[in-house]
């Protein structure tokens, strides 16, 4: 779906600092709202002067004999011992902090365009792509020089392939599961139909060993471990009670994917921003801190900056940046002090910063398959056997697609508002993807900014992690957050 054009804004708003953006603090509405009042009596005069008053006298005196016993609470509790002397009581942890609610740039409209300053000697236009998700374009956010430094930097790093999920532990958390066959069928039965067509499969099977499955492949398995007798391509509840899930798993360890078979062909690393990194990297670090209006402490806390490779024939199946958070699930990042044994860990981004470090000689686009589509259903994503997500087949049936251009910025929110200033769920139109590169290479950069909808557990972590930076030594940061290995690294450009 094309983009309106953008038009320039008459009043354009001017950078505001976060701690002076009135637009950061959300608005709690409906505490104020009127509640339908009921009469003190019958409308029959007995509402008299005389009756008011004697009523008004009544709850005086019953709310002053209740303010007097709280007032003798109060005092009584305050002095637990018969002892005149100093009570010396162990202090304990420290509450923690309540946390400003998250601001969250305004989108208005497709096309919109904000002027801000985010360095001092010029000012960036950012240009709204897209409502669902909210979406956002800065051109010329990085520099020539600084994209050619952050590529340079990765690779005296080294770059390590991508992966999803390893088999070893996939198969481990297969074996673990205490589900039976039943239970996995009606799991998959999104349709409630009593049978499993191929996109419903199709919808549950992108993890495994990373391999990125297909309508065929999906037959060619079936064939194999003979789970389909009459070849329609459609499982009843007998077929697949029938069918040995071991069965399964030895296909997928005999069928070894090939590159192009993944959900993700790409290598990556990771490089440091902190305080002592290389000064440019710190830049770009505040830089992105002005640009998403959000505290320091969640900012500097989040991960470090993701830089990736994708060569001719690479690709990203499209995939969402954050996970759901259920109470069998914790966020990665503030795991340490959740104190809750959980299963399953999740990353939890509240925003995604990309950054274009080349000009891709052919494909390579970022494509949102759903964006500001009226309504979402993950099943309609699967058509015909056009499959949406996938971005080596499909990425020219997707609403809107990002071309990479060098030192460009796109910028987007992964989580909605939960309507008090907070994470709320998941933002399904956030599906993205990257498409296949025909021809040459693409260079691009990650910034996530990681928050945790548990506004509390969020806290904790900030207040834990301010704790250990006061009291210094290797545990005051995150382990990733100790590789300075280029920190004093010269380079010429």
């Amino acid at each position: 779906m094309a983009a309106a054009g953008p038009r320039p804004e008459t009043a354009s708003p001017q950078w505001v600092p976060p701690e002076c953006d009135p637009a950061g603090t959300a608005a709690r509405l409906g505490d104020c709202e009127d509640a339908p009042v009921r009469p003190l009596c019958k409308p029959r005069g007995i509402c008299s002067r005389a009756y008011f008053l004697v009523l008004m006298v009544f709850v005086h005196l019953y709310l002053g004999n209740v303010l007097a016993l709280l007032l003798f609470v109060h005092y009584s509790n305050g002095d637990e011992s018969s002892d005149p002397g100093p009570q010396h009581r162990t202090p304990g942890p420290e509450p923690a902090p309540t946390l400003a609610p998250l601001t969250r740039l305004e989108g208005i409209k497709v096309g919109h365009v904000q002027k801000v300053q985010l360095v001092a000697d010029r000012e960036h236009f950012i240009r709204t792509l897209s409502l669902k998700p909210l979406l956002f374009e800065i051109p010329g956010f990085l520099s020539d020089e600084e994209c050619r430094l952050i590529i340079h930097l990765a690779q005296m790093k080294g770059l390590q392939r991508s992966q999803i999920l390893p088999t070893e532990e996939y198969e481990e958390a297969m074996g673990t599961m205490q589900i039976s066959q039943l239970d996995l069928f009606r799991l998959l039965d999104q349709n409630h139909d009593g049978r499993l067509q191929l996109r419903e499969v199709l919808a549950q099977t992108r993890l495994g060993s990373g391999r990125w499955m297909t309508p065929e492949n999906i037959q060619e398995m079936y064939s194999a471990i003979k789970a389909d007798p009459d070849g329609d391509g459609v499982l009843s509840l007998q077929e697949f009670s029938d069918m040995d899930l071991r069965d399964f798993h030895k296909y997928m360890r005999r069928h070894k994917a090939a590159a192009s078979e993944l959900v993700r062909n790409s290598h990556h690393t990771w490089l440091y921003q902190g305080k002592g990194a290389h000064h440019v990297m710190r830049a770009i670090h505040q830089r992105v801190l002005r640009l998403t209006r959000l505290s320091p402490e969640i900012v500097e806390l989040s991960e470090p900056m993701q830089v990736v490779r994708y060569g001719e024939g690479g690709h990203y199946h499209a995939h969402v940046d954050s996970g759901p958070v259920y109470p069998e699930t914790i966020c990665s990042h503030t795991k340490l002090v959740a104190n809750e044994s959980v299963p399953f860990e999740t990353s939890c981004r509240y925003m995604t910063v990309l950054f274009y470090l080349n000009n891709v000689t052919g494909g390579g686009e970022t494509v949102f398959p759903v964006a500001d589509n009226r309504t979402y259903d993950e099943m309609s994503l699967i058509q015909d056997n056009v499959d949406l997500r996938d971005t080596r087949r499909h990425c020219d049936k997707g609403n809107l697609r990002v071309k990479p251009q060098q030192g460009t910025a796109v910028f987007w929110y992964n989580y909605l508002p939960d309507g008090q200033g907070w994470v709320g769920d998941v933002d399904d139109y956030s599906l993205h993807g990257g498409c296949l590169v025909t021809r040459g290479t693409k260079w691009i950069a990650n910034n996530w900014i990681n928050v945790d909808p548990n506004q509390a557990r969020q806290a904790l972590f900030q207040q834990e992690m301010a704790r250990l930076a006061r009291e210094g030594g290797a545990d005051s940061q995150p382990e990733w957050a100790l590789d300075r290995a280029y920190r004093d690294a010269r380079v010429e450009l």
